[in-house]
């Protein structure tokens, strides 16, 4: 009997991994929980969105990772839902730990399990993080509040110069 008979997993996007994961997937008796979706156009997101209790977006340390802060955690935040997201640099600008969205350990699988299994086990945590994560994001996040702060850097260049 599984665990969490009721656990669904919706992989999105596609890739060169995507035949190495169904057919891991398949090997592990998993073919009918984990459903891969392939590429989907932006356009058809929100279905999706609408769908899922907790994403998960982990990311391996690279300088890639730790210096591009992606977009698809920000979009869940706005959309007020719970996310778990390994600690590299792009994603610890968004996440508070346990208070914005989860963090774990990047490129190591046992500690992003254990984080899943903790989330998943604290249900009633989700509507408060889910909260908090849309209020940073109305605060935070907006064009107002991003373009703002380059005021004070360009007024300090220009007054230097």
């Amino acid at each position: 009997m599984p665990r969490r008979p009721d656990l669904a997993v919706l992989l999105l996007g596609g890739g060169s991994h995507e035949p190495v994961l169904r057919e891991r997937a398949a090997s592990l008796g998993l073919s009918e929980r984990v459903v891969f979706t392939g590429r989907i156009p932006h356009a058809e997101m929100q279905r999706y969105y609408d769908l899922i209790d907790v994403l998960v977006y982990p990311r391996r340390p690279s300088r890639l990772t730790d210096l591009v802060t992606p977009l698809k955690p920000l979009e869940a935040m706005a959309q007020g839902r719970v996310l778990i997201a390994s600690d590299v640099g792009g994603h610890r600008e968004l996440v508070r730990d346990g208070e914005t969205g989860y963090l774990c350990r990047a490129g190591d699988t046992p500690a992003l399990a254990s984080t899943i299994e903790k989330v998943l086990d604290d249900e009633s945590s989700w509507p408060r993080v889910a909260q908090r994560a849309r209020a940073y994001v109305e605060s935070e996040r907006t064009w107002a509040a991003s373009v703002g702060r380059y005021r004070i850097v360009y007024s300090s260049v220009v007054g230097r110069a």
